[in-house]
């Protein structure tokens, strides 16, 4: 029976053979057709990857054209210089992605941190450039250096590993030093762009008043000092960071590839490349827009610190209105809605770096095991016969070069997600300079929220007035409106001369901060001519003056600094006797260092002794005119008369805003508003108002008595 069953055995046995020699067969034909032919199919290749990349270069010009012509129709739409809140609600937010808009943004902030070739920045980024390229080198060697090593131990020759290993180290010291040069270089150019940066976006943000009208007057950015402070330094780290991860990882796959090309051959490089650009598309479309969601973090981040930074400044109101709990409410509200979204993220990088790191590391890692072993498996033309050590020297060689450059692409792919988060933070940026350079051209946005509706108030909130500079101060119709957009005044009409002195009363939020915004070019005219003099000819102090940081003198000088006060003349002893005349002498011997004395003022002195400090810094700078709103509120009336009559000795020219009947006698004209849009603007006989006033009051006490004079005559009259 054994001989029956092994018939059939031997038979499929042999069938198999002759399937098995023909498939070597047809591979071994198709093998040495492919070498054969092997020049004309690597220019079919190169030819088709040509085309390739020209038929996507006119693609990509295309759609620019085509984002630029949609930009241009969405300027054409925008009117206006003022958005209601129906404006508002119709806006949507930025969408933060790599298009025309961003390329755009990136170039104007590149022009500033980086302002000429012959800039230091220029220099560092050349040097940063040069040690890119000896790192490369280095490493090629290194690659070469590990495949002569490896061969030597396979050979078993000692001596050879050993003068490997002495030249493996020495290269050691140029590799280590560039790496070093590469860190300092990063650090450096982050630093020069933060500081040119932060220098461009100052100046701006402290010119023409820009930082006012950014918190005033426009509503787009609600934390500039989140923006300035820590937005511009992570935009410097991350620009410095991704010129190095980007140009570093090109240059090794150019040259990495060139050198596998050599040696495997450059069809295996060429289908290998196809197979890792495909797999990287499928994981640039599955990869999360992370540049928008840093933006959102950083918004976030703003608005929590902004909030606390609110808390801290009105502390004390809280505190008397016992509302810690709400405000720790607000703050729990803010804190986890940030974490809420770090937590977003966090699970979108999870699912986003586990996909990533099993297509980089496993699967282009199995494809260039299968390019590394071509060399083994398969004769290329022109090749010689090598022997165990030549090809373990070989496969190491370019196992560790396509390691490098595996190493190099994966960082590029990586690098994606820098590019958004570069893309989040450049726009915050650019928004706060586009927003800056609006608000110094006229243009606010600003969501209003106006008893009356803003919409019966567009022509005149669209409009501007002429703003003219004069000796003296006149405003011929000028609509005085309110932050939240209620037109307060429509025409208001008066003059004043050097030496008119003008008294400002009436009702609370009838005008009077606005007409004193528009005189300081705070506010613009919207409608109207408006004739002032120039911004150094007018002083104003508050209520509660502003103390600076800094020393006794410069509280008494401010703004001005202690040379532009020895360019003027003035000594420490003619600002002793500025402090004499208002009893504040005493303030220099409090301290051993005088003048040179430094405090957070505001926390050592009282209110009095605020209002008193500004005083002096009037008559320290003796302008022509000068806003005094209700600033002797806190003083006595011997200080304040102190003080009034020594600024009209000064030949000042006084506008007050106060209700203290004591200061009638001290103004030539009064301006009243009755809140309800109507004003009168005369002269003022104090003697005389005064008697009228007090003939008011009495006939008021009268006239509240008679009520009761009534009831008593009823009862008299039934008894």
């Amino acid at each position: 029976m054994a001989p029956s069953h092994s018939k059939p055995v031997a038979g499929w046995a042999s069938s198999a053979a002759v399937r098995d020699r023909t498939i070597r067969g047809i591979i071994s034909q198709l093998t040495t057709m492919y070498l054969e032919n092997r020049t004309k199919i690597s220019r079919a290749v190169y030819i088709t990857l040509f085309v390739a990349l020209i038929n996507r270069v006119r693609h990509a010009i295309a759609e620019q054209k085509a984002a630029s012509v949609r930009e241009a129709q969405k300027r054409a739409e925008k009117v206006g210089t003022i958005s209601s809140s129906e404006d508002d609600a119709v806006k949507k937010k930025k969408k933060i992605e790599l298009n025309r808009e961003f390329f755009r943004s990136l170039l104007r902030l590149l022009r500033i941190v980086i302002p000429g070739w012959r800039s230091k920045e220029t220099r560092l980024l050349i040097s940063h450039s040069f040690f890119l390229v000896v790192r490369t080198l280095i490493s090629l060697k290194v690659a070469a250096m590990d495949g002569a090593i490896v061969k030597a131990l396979v050979k078993g020759n000692g001596r050879e590993f050993l003068m490997r290993i002495v030249w493996w180290m020495l290269i050691a010291v140029p590799a280590t030093f560039t790496n070093s040069m590469l860190s300092y270089h990063q650090a450096e150019l982050s630093l020069r762009y933060r500081t040119r940066l932060t220098q461009f976006i100052h100046d701006k943000y402290l010119s023409q008043l820009t930082f006012y009208g950014i918190s005033a007057l426009d509503d787009r950015i609600k934390n500039p000092d989140q923006l300035i402070a820590v937005d511009v330094a992570k935009f410097s780290n991350s620009l410095a960071e991704l010129y190095s991860n980007l140009a570093k990882p090109i240059l090794d796959m150019t040259i990495y590839t060139f050198s596998l090309s050599k040696s495997v051959g450059g069809e295996g490089v060429m289908f290998m490349s196809l197979l890792v650009q495909l797999s990287a598309n499928v994981m640039r479309a599955l990869t999360p827009p992370f540049g928008k969601y840093v933006a959102d973090e950083a918004r976030l981040e703003g608005e929590f610190r902004f909030q606390h930074s609110r808390l801290i400044d009105h502390s004390e109101e809280v505190a008397l209105y016992a509302g810690h709990e709400a405000e720790k409410d607000t703050l729990d509200k803010g804190y986890f809605t940030l974490i809420k979204h770090v937590n977003y993220i966090l699970r979108r990088r999870f699912y986003h770096g586990f996909m990533e790191d099993f297509v980089i590391k496993y699967f282009w890692g199995a494809l260039g095991l299968l390019l590394c072993s071509v060399p083994v498996f398969i004769k290329l033309p022109g090749q010689v016969t090598m022997n165990m050590g030549d090809r373990t020297e070989s496969f190491v060689t370019n196992r560790r070069m396509l390691l490098s450059a595996s190493d190099a692409f994966g960082r590029i792919m990586f690098s994606y997600k820098e590019i958004m988060e570069l893309a989040g933070y450049t726009s915050r940026v650019s928004s706060l300079l586009e927003v800056m350079d609006d608000i110094q051209n006229g243009h606010f946005e600003k969501k209003l929220v106006s008893s009356s509706g803003t919409e019966n108030n567009a022509a005149v909130l669209k409009g501007r007035g002429k703003v003219v500079e004069s000796k003296d101060i006149e405003f011929i119709d000028v609509p005085i409106i309110s932050p939240n957009g209620d037109v307060l005044v429509k025409k208001l009409s008066f003059k004043l001369g050097t030496g008119d002195h003008l008294l400002i009363f009436g009702p609370n939020g009838c005008g009077k901060s606005s007409l004193f915004r528009i005189l300081g070019g705070l506010w613009p005219a919207y409608g109207g001519t408006v004739y002032k003099p120039p911004f150094t000819d007018i002083f104003y102090i508050p209520q509660r003056p502003y103390l600076s940081r800094g020393s006794l003198r410069q509280q008494i000088i401010y703004p001005d600094g202690l040379r532009t006060m020895r360019a003027k003349g003035v000594t420490d002893s003619d600002l002793l006797n500025i402090l004499r005349i208002l009893n504040l002498e005493h303030l220099i011997e409090l301290y051993p260092e005088g003048w040179d004395a430094e405090a957070e003022w505001r926390d050592v002195l009282t209110g009095g002794l605020q209002q008193r400090v500004a005083m002096a810094r009037l008559f320290y700078h003796k302008p022509r005119y000068a806003i005094l709103d209700e600033c002797t509120s806190s003083v006595t009336l011997d200080t304040e008369k102190v003080m009034y009559d020594n600024a009209k000795a000064l030949g000042i020219t006084l506008m007050t805003v106060s209700h203290r009947r004591s200061l009638w006698k001290y103004h030539t004209h009064i301006l009243q508003f009755d809140g309800q849009g109507n004003y009168v603007f005369t002269r003022l006989d104090a003697e005389k108002r005064l008697k009228l006033e007090d003939e008011k009051e009495d006939l008021d006490v009268l006239l509240r008595q008679v009520p009761e004079i009534q009831r008593r005559i009823e009862e008299l009259t039934a008894v």
